[in-house]
Order: structure tokens, then sequence, then C-alpha cells
């Protein structure tokens, strides 16, 4: 594939109000009616990402991380700007673009009376693949994970939180999506089980030929996997590079190693990566 991997333009997206998403004026609060207003939360998004890149979209929860990622994964319809994915639109052409990616979650979905293996099959079916590729691909995958194969064999209700996020890992990797969106993919692991997911991802995107979009609230997670980082902030993408380049931006006379990378975002976003930003039911609503 020739073309670019993620080509994101002028993306908002509007959440709340109870009206047609297309005629929405950024109004906060509520009406006479005790409705609650529509509140925008992403405004104008606008980066590409590069073939076999990681880049990283940082921010504090509820400042649009997550309602990015269901837009570029086809989930959710932008309200303004496109997305082009490998140059398909991600609306128009939805179905071609959702057989060259996968999507990781901080809070995936299964069968929670299967067991990890049958959950990890019935998937793999569902993405076209064969019990026999699947049985194949699956101990490699998961010894990689730092996953017991025979672990996979107990209901995923059995399973700890850490175990269970593996599995996810797993599941998306099956298919070896050219472009993979991980959202919060570590968020409330144990220390081991974090390392050995930044792990894998790290060893895919080197292995493959995969594209990676990842965010998370984790500094550390950030400069250990991406190439480059976006802040996002209020909804818009305020800051963009490198790691260090980002570390330039404030250095003013400073030497760059001595500076954190949280105090680089408050100083490049006005918040703190602990700092909600829109209330959680606002964005349940969308």
């Amino acid at each position: 594939m020739n073309e670019q991997p993620l080509v994101v333009s002028g993306v908002s997206k509007y959440f709340g109000g109870g009206f047609s998403a297309r005629r929405l004026l950024p109004w906060k609060g509520r009406d006479g009616a005790g409705r609650r207003e529509p509140v925008q939360v992403l405004r104008d998004v606008s980066f590409d990402v590069r073939r076999r890149e990681i880049y990283g979209v940082i921010g504090a929860n509820g400042s649009g991380k997550s309602t990015l990622i269901r837009i570029l994964s086809t989930l959710l319809l932008p309200d303004a700007g496109q997305v082009r994915a490998f140059g398909l639109d991600v609306v128009q052409d939805a179905g071609a673009v959702r057989a060259l990616i996968n999507r990781v979650s901080a809070d995936p979905s299964f069968f929670r009376n299967m067991s990890a293996l049958e959950n990890l099959l019935f998937f793999g079916r569902v993405y076209g693949l064969s019990p026999g590729d699947i049985r194949r691909k699956l101990p490699d995958i998961l010894a990689r994970l730092g996953f017991e194969f025979e672990k996979a064999r107990e209901p995923m209700s059995h399973l700890s939180r850490g175990q269970q996020q593996k599995i996810a890992v797993a599941r998306s990797f099956l298919t070896a999506p050219v472009l993979m969106l991980l959202d919060e993919p570590t968020t409330g692991l144990d220390p081991r089980s974090k390392r050995d997911v930044q792990a894998f991802i790290r060893r895919v995107q080197l292995e493959h030929d995969a594209t990676i979009v990842l965010t998370t609230h984790d500094m550390a997670e950030a400069e250990e996997l991406c190439d480059r980082i976006a802040f996002i902030a209020g909804g818009r993408i305020v800051a963009e590079g490198t790691p260090l380049a980002l570390r330039q931006r404030v250095a003013d006379g400073r030497p760059v190693e001595g500076i954190d990378m949280e105090d680089v975002f408050m100083e490049l976003t006005g918040r703190s990566i602990q700092e909600d930003e829109v209330p959680a039911e606002v964005m349940a609503s969308g």
C-alpha cells in the first residue's frame, strides 16, 4: 500500500442535546427546558500518521482521545472533517477500512462465560480466519504477551484484569492488521502486565508492517513507545512532535534531559494530565 496510513483533516464531534449533529452550536450547560445542551468534544482535529510509526495521542480523561479512536475505527461518525485510512474514507468506505484496522479499548467486551480460547476462536472466525489458522497463531502471540496457553482454557470471568486485557490485545493482533488503534491498552494493568503488553506492541511494530495509533495519559508509556506525540486538550491538538522536540519547545535554555514530560504537557496545554475535561455522563451520551 502506497497511500499514507492515516490522514485526519478538520474532524469535529458533538455529544448531547438530542439534536441533529450537523446543526449544532457549541453551547454548554442546559437550556430552559432542562435538556443538556450539546458539548463539542473534538474541535478541528488534524494530523497524519506515517507508515510503521507509533503515533501517540496524549491527554487527560475526557479530552476526546477515545472519541477520536472511535471515529478512526468507523464506530462513530464525525460531525465535520474527514478521515482517510490508506486513501479510503472511513465514512464512505467503512467496510474496506475495517478490513485493514483493528482496535483495542481499555474496556474490551467478551463472552464472559466462555473460555479465553473460545472467545479467540469465535472472534477469529468473525475476522475471516479458519480455526486452524487461529490455533497456529495463538501460541506464539500469547507467549509474546507472557500469557500461559493453558490459562486460555479458563472462562474469561476467572481471569484477572491484566489477563483479560492481554486476551484483548491477542484478539486484535490475530488478523495482523496494517493499522492498529490502541485506546488506553494498558490502563489498570499491573506493572508486569503493562511491560508485557508494551514490549509486544513494540515487537509488532518492528517485525511487521504495522502502523499504530496509541492513546494514553501515561507519559512514561508514551515516551517508551511513541515516535511522535500529539497533546490533546479541550478537544484540540495543541502540540505535536517527537518527545525531544516537545521538550525543546519549553526548554528555555534548560537541559532537555532534565525536563519531565508531564511538565511539558502542562506548559503546552495549560492543564494537568490528571484533569478531567468533559463530564463522564456527556461522553456516555455519545
